[in-house]
């Protein structure tokens, strides 16, 4: 176990009849760095991530975010506690503009019932709201959108708000299903170019499902392998691609 592991499982199994779809896997996701799982369609990585962000429950197996233990609690908890999740179909409040997507994911007391007709209770939170949605949006080169309805915003661009969104709400890790799904090229090195950079600058910590190893590989810190609901491999991009688990279960070839 890593010392400065963010997110540690421990023999996490997951069996929908008798197929066992997650077979007792073992992770350590270091803080602050951007980690990739990969392995063929089939493999069992969504599932993985459905068990962790609580959308599935473990049948058996452990895990632990953040020093606590959140096997099989609730996504709502979960996502309060700093791991948060995105799709991988970006599903924002298409008629909201982009700020207000974002300022949607933050918290304020004007949501109680008792505090909302009392405007000192919320006006300052939602002032530093703004400030902070700003500077997010910044973050992600896409403050000059920030008055544009959601549902004109390009694919790429979702995935960026996807993000954007999560760190609104306070992630501390985010999970991410194929953030480079159905973005040309440059895009996509975009959207792990920031992913970098928020990792760097701000700490977070990124788990990522992707299936484009030609644009991932090239940003990425640490890569599992998975085949067949088994982590089969851990390291290095290259030490990973150069398994012969690998080349054998995923590769193909």
């Amino acid at each position: 176990m890593e010392s400065n592991s963010i997110l540690i499982l421990r023999e996490v199994r997951k069996r929908f009849g008798g197929f066992t779809v997650v077979d007792g896997v073992d992770m350590d996701i270091i803080k602050g760095k951007l980690t990739m799982l990969i392995g063929p369609n089939g493999s069992g990585k969504t599932t993985l991530i459905n068990i962790i962000s609580g959308f599935y429950k473990a049948d058996e197996g452990y895990i632990n975010f953040n020093g606590k233990d959140i096997t099989n609690m609730p996504p709502n908890y979960i996502a309060k506690l700093g791991l948060v999740r995105t799709f991988q179909i970006p599903s924002p409040f298409l008629k909201l503009s982009v700020l207000e997507n974002l300022l949607v994911a933050s918290s304020n007391p004007g949501e109680e019932f008792f505090k909302a007709p009392i405007r000192k209770f919320w006006i300052n939170k939602e002032q530093d709201d703004v400030e902070k949605a700003f500077k997010i949006l910044e973050l992600l080169e896409m403050d000059h959108l920030y008055d544009k309805p959601s549902y004109t915003l390009s694919g790429g661009q979702l995935k960026l708000l996807e993000i954007g969104r999560a760190l609104m709400f306070g992630a501390k890790i985010i999970l991410m299903d194929e953030p480079a799904s159905g973005v040309n090229p440059t895009l996509a090195h975009k959207i792990f170019s920031h992913m970098v950079n928020i990792k760097e600058r701000l700490g977070i910590t990124f788990f990522v499902i992707e299936h484009r190893l030609e644009i991932a590989l090239q940003h990425v810190d640490e890569v599992y392998a998975m085949i067949q609901g088994k982590i089969v491999s851990h390291g290095s991009g290259d030490k990973v691609l150069r398994d012969p688990k690998v080349i054998e279960g995923y590769l193909g070839e």
